[in-house]
């Protein structure tokens, strides 16, 4: 079963695989952060008091969470390319790794809408009434005082969002970026032993995840104290 196992436990493919778990983290790292902006913007339309940015962010979230991800990785890999074709007669070549950025944005974006939309809905009623007498707007009041108190309580789902971003990570090694699934993958070519590098990539994924689970933790209990 292993049959390479001490060919492929050396430094070289350990520090090979490390920077597809760097990869991979950063790939997370810049989805949950666009994600976030994409949810602020979901969160507000389905609160709004206008039916179509209301429309529009419902029909968002229902798609999106109600596909797999991997769905939407190869609908933006070959479907999308593909229409570009048919109505420009050109061929349309996207960065695998852009290509997942911007599925996996778009899919952490309707979750953390609904992060953002309950974080919203757990302010108190007084904080709005209070900013209204003082005579804010509602932008200012949405912008200095209410989403300030919402993401401070959404800080744990937040952190629990960046982890599975990190695992799903893996899916866009199906459309030939390397990160480090595709790296163990790799390895487990070259060597005819897909046990040993899948091991390896398992152990640096329990470590991404635990060191990104510690700090949250921390976090979590930093704002505890501080209310």
């Amino acid at each position: 079963m292993f049959i390479a196992i001490d060919k492929v436990f050396t430094l070289e493919n350990i520090l090979y695989l490390a920077k597809g778990a760097c990869l991979s983290i950063a790939i997370a790292a810049l989805s949950l952060l666009i994600g976030l902006i994409l949810g602020t913007l979901g969160a507000s339309g389905r609160r709004s008091k206008h039916k179509i940015p209301r429309a529009i962010s419902n029909i968002y979230v229902t798609v999106i969470r109600g596909t797999p991800l991997l769905l939407q990785i190869l609908i933006i890999f070959s479907v999308i390319p593909s229409f570009y074709t048919a109505f420009t007669g050109n061929v349309l070549r996207i960065n695998p790794i852009l290509i997942g950025i911007i599925a996996m944005s778009i899919n952490s974006g309707a979750y953390q809408t609904e992060l953002i939309r309950s974080g919203i809905n757990g302010v108190d009623k007084g904080q709005w009434e209070a900013c209204e007498t003082l005579g804010l707007s509602n932008w200012q009041t949405m912008k200095l005082v209410i989403l300030p108190q919402a993401f401070k309580r959404i800080i744990p789902p937040l952190i629990s969002e960046f982890i599975t971003l990190i695992k799903d990570s893996s899916l866009i090694s199906c459309i030939g970026a390397v990160e480090l699934l595709k790296s163990s993958q790799v390895l487990g070519a070259q060597y005819f032993d897909v046990m040993s590098p899948y091991i390896l990539a398992a152990i640096f994924y329990l470590i991404m995840t635990f060191v990104v689970s510690f700090i949250g933790t921390k976090v979590e209990k930093r704002l505890a104290i501080s209310d």
